[in-house]
């Protein structure tokens, strides 16, 4: 039908290839749009955490957002697809396949259907100043280790929050960061890196999509 939104491929549905053993980092988000901002955290999770594979998984939608206005699915997995050139970064619109938005319940189905894969849950600093608001969000940390990557003007808040509170106890310093993935959660670690400005909300306010 004319004017009507591209459908994801079948494949970009799926759960991505995998074997035992795998370090798999897991790095949600709306992207709209997918900036070098997502880039800088993707690549420092890859080098820090010695991971095998970063997968982009392209939501459905945020539910703690207004979803008005959000470019089809379709088009945000492409776009990320395109900035996100690395041999080692999957992007996947695989959330849209369980049919849930919520990320615990993706957690949930990986950790269930894939337990030889070593998977972390990575989110930038300013995330984790939100996390407690997130449906389930203990179940995520008891779950999967985490990794948070630090964003200009972000530290301080993501750092006192409710869950970096909650969680203090099982910090892994950053220079023992790789190790998160062979330690019982929960557990976490945060890292520091050159860090990029951009924002997907600033870039839409911009009128960049």
């Amino acid at each position: 039908m004319d004017g009507a939104a591209p459908e994801p491929r079948l494949e970009d549905l799926k759960v991505p290839p995998v074997f035992a053993g795998l370090r798999v980092g897991l790095f949600g988000g709306s992207f709209d749009p997918p900036h070098q901002g997502h880039v800088h955290v993707v690549e420092t999770a890859l080098e820090r955490l010695r991971l095998d594979r970063v997968w982009m998984m392209v939501t459905p939608g945020n539910p703690l957002k207004n979803r008005a206005g959000l470019p089809p699915l379709a088009a945000r997995i492409e776009a990320a697809r395109a900035l996100a050139r690395h041999p080692r970064v999957v992007v996947t619109g695989l959330e849209a396949g369980f049919g849930s938005p919520y990320s615990w319940e993706t957690v949930r189905r990986l950790t269930a259907c894939l337990p030889a894969v070593r998977f972390v849950w990575i989110m930038g600093a300013d995330n984790l100043g939100a996390f407690h608001r997130w449906q389930h969000w203990r179940r995520i940390a008891d779950a999967v280790p985490i990794a948070v990557v630090d964003r200009p003007g972000y530290t301080l808040a993501a750092l006192s929050s409710p869950a970096a509170r909650a969680l203090a106890g099982r910090r892994i310093p950053e220079h023992e960061a790789a190790s998160i993935l062979d330690a019982p959660p929960p557990v976490w670690t945060f890292l520091h890196a050159p860090r990029s400005p951009l924002s997907s909300t600033a870039l839409r306010r911009a009128g960049v999509r």
